[in-house]
């Protein structure tokens, strides 16, 4: 496997009808989808939860997702796009931002479970194990594409990068790190996690759905902090860190501030 990535330079196109093609990005993101929608459903029969609710929920939140995605990473690269507006359409390409996924999903589903009178964090939280299923699914999208690599590597399983793919920094470099590699084995850990934390709410009562949901928050962002360290695609910088890296630390913040101020009331009301 280690020689496999090594060797193996993919192609973006996973097959072509003529003029038409279907892209490994495009695949992998349906790919994810699915799985997503799957574990979610799966979570709501324990909970006795409608099905009818998660589809409905999870067809705004891919619609809500996406765009939400799309407008983020257009805003990181704004001058690129200002140049070159037809691009702003050609998924294919990559540039789904997660962190914009993040923010348009919480205010979709916050907008659904007041229309539909329903659990915010019974719903986030069965949502978020599948979330984390799909980026990690969703992240070879980028391999296929050569994007989002880390700097060079001489390591076994470093990655080669075609020349129109490598940032002009490291033109003369042939190997890199595969971040998308490491961020994928480590959201599939955090899926295991999240997995456990349900099997202890479902089979032992212990936890509750809150912990679910700042869990994934907390993990994930310590993560994309840890794997923006090794990236070196184009994002703004502001006091020596990239902006994903601000971003997770923001969230990480308010994750623990949540989590001391629930344990705060909880000895408050055990008095």
């Amino acid at each position: 496997m280690i020689n496999f990535f090594h060797t193996f330079t993919p192609n973006p196109i996973l097959i072509s009808f003529g003029p038409l093609h279907v892209y490994w990005y495009g695949m992998f993101i349906v790919l994810g989808i699915i799985a997503a929608l799957a574990v979610t459903l799966k979570l709501a029969e324990y909970y006795k939860i409608n099905k009818e609710d998660i589809v409905d929920l999870a067809f705004y939140l891919i619609i809500g997702g996406v765009v939400g995605a799309r407008i983020y990473h257009i805003c990181l690269e704004f001058s690129y796009y200002a140049e070159h507006q037809l691009d702003i359409f050609k998924l294919w390409n990559g540039g789904l931002a997660i962190h914009g996924a993040i923010i348009a999903g919480i205010m979709v589903m916050y907008f659904y479970v007041k229309k539909k009178k329903l659990d915010f964090w019974l719903l986030a939280a069965i949502t978020v194990p599948g979330l984390a299923l799909a980026q990690a699914i969703g992240r070879w999208g980028n391999y296929f594409n050569q994007e989002l690599y880390g700097k060079p590597t001489d390591l076994p399983w470093g990655i080669p990068i075609q020349l129109n793919n490598r940032v002009l920094e490291y033109y003369t470099s042939t190997y890199f790190h595969p971040t998308f590699l490491y961020e994928s084995l480590g959201l599939l850990a955090i899926f295991a996690v999240l997995i456990i934390m349900h099997y202890l709410i479902i089979k032992k009562q212990k936890l509750n759905f809150q912990y679910i949901v700042f869990a994934y928050l907390v993990l994930y962002s310590l993560l994309r902090f840890a794997t923006e360290i090794l990236r070196v695609d184009p994002t703004p910088i502001l006091l020596g860190l990239r902006l994903p890296q601000i971003a997770s630390l923001i969230i990480i913040l308010i994750s623990l501030g949540w989590f001391i101020w629930n344990g705060r009331k909880t000895t408050l009301a055990k008095k």
